[in-house]
């Protein structure tokens, strides 16, 4: 029966449904990413789709492509609705992976190939289904990363590590809807979808509290510009371009985490001095009071309940990065190096952030690798601030 086209309309319109439904469900996860887990899972459910309640199903790739589409543009009605914006890229990239998964298994299916070969039932279906979401997965990862502004090694390992955390189990759901369905029918899409469900609340909830946290430490970090120690929005320009130049030297999304905070905190033990440090220019101090200044900060925020390595960057940011003697520190985390070149930038360049000041400042920090910078993660900076203006 074909209906506008479409072959077996009725469950063309049912997949089509679950991945609507699912793209209004969309997730925010840990890394500022956002997924549709259910949609993403009913897509792949659908193009590995063989017998249906027993009876051969005979949708081919278009179908698949046509009915994931529209179901993921349906469910990002709301979205335009509501003026937000929505997730294009990650819906091309669905699409491109699912209709890569279906080119793998449609047309062996419909033409009788995965029958002959001993693959339509029993553990050889399940395998051949397995391997063809694990394919969809890598392509799904690969256009990631492609379409990510980071550094392709970088973003390759960061959506790798993400597909283990999360995606395996939107591919784990999507494969055994498809083969439960060959069973049960149409009653695999919600049965077989709760266990998502609940995954992906532990995700939203540990999404919600660092959300809380970040706010927390944000406002903590403003009350050096409250007091008039430092100048107004230092610490957030610090922790953007403290971050940019992390990701510039591909740190991993934990310890991107670590560095954003330890940036919005590294001034809070000026708020122990006396007499306030004119502009809060810290990077003009001597060794011994920016030591001090930090060591005071570290004391501050192992009281605060944020994780201990945000302090011990903060104290160590304070170091420069080779000793008197000329010998690099090699113990000092890379986050304390990036939060000294940047902190030192702020402090120099705030005052004027044209292209002139800019490239006076950063030749300012090249003079300082002798002894205080670490020369990549400035020229990190000066390739990041080159970006930005560009």
């Amino acid at each position: 029966m074909s209906v506008f086209g479409f072959v077996e309309p009725w469950i063309a319109f049912a997949f089509g449904l679950f991945v609507a439904v699912g793209e209004l469900a969309r997730t925010p996860l840990p890394g500022e990413r956002e997924q549709a887990p259910l949609g993403a899972a009913g897509a792949l459910a659908y193009a590995l789709l063989g017998s249906l309640a027993g009876a051969r199903t005979h949708h081919g790739v278009a179908q698949v492509v046509l009915v994931c589409t529209l179901g993921a543009l349906i469910g990002a009605v709301p979205c335009l609705v509501r003026r937000r914006r929505a997730n294009w890229g990650s819906v091309s990239r669905r699409t491109l992976s699912v209709g890569f998964a279906a080119l793998l298994f449609q047309p062996l299916y419909n033409s009788g190939a995965l029958l002959r070969c001993g693959l339509e039932h029993g553990p050889g279906s399940a395998a051949y289904v397995a391997v063809c979401a694990l394919l969809s997965a890598v392509v799904d990862v690969s256009l990631a990363a492609l379409l990510s502004d980071a550094p392709l090694r970088r973003a390759l390992r960061d959506e790798a590590t993400a597909l283990l955390r999360i995606g395996s189990a939107v591919a784990a759901t999507g494969v055994v809807i498809a083969i439960a369905a060959g069973e049960i029918g149409l009653w695999a899409l919600p049965l077989f979808s709760v266990p998502l469900l609940l995954t992906f609340a532990g995700f939203r909830r540990y999404a919600a509290i660092r959300a809380t946290q970040r706010q927390t430490i944000a406002s903590l970090a403003r009350a050096t510009e409250v007091a008039g120690y430092t100048l107004p929005g230092h610490a957030r320009r610090v922790a953007e371009l403290a971050c940019r130049v992390g990701r510039e030297l591909g740190l991993p999304d934990q310890e991107l985490l670590l560095l954003e905070y330890a940036a919005l905190m590294h001034d809070i033990g000026q708020l122990s001095l006396v007499d306030p440090i004119p502009g809060g220019a810290t990077a003009l101090l001597e060794d011994a009071e920016q030591r001090r200044i930090g060591r005071l900060g570290s004391e501050v925020i192992r009281r605060t309940g944020v994780p201990p390595q945000v302090a011990e960057i903060v104290v160590r940011a304070a170091e420069p990065y080779r000793r008197a003697d000329g010998r690099v520190v090699l113990d000092l985390p890379v986050a304390a190096r990036i939060v000294r070149v940047v902190n030192a930038y702020d402090d120099l360049a705030c005052d004027d952030p044209g292209p002139a000041r800019r490239e006076e400042v950063l030749t300012q920090l090249r003079a300082g690798t002798e002894r205080d910078y670490e020369p990549v993660v400035v020229e990190a900076l000066a390739r990041v601030c080159q970006r930005i203006s560009g």
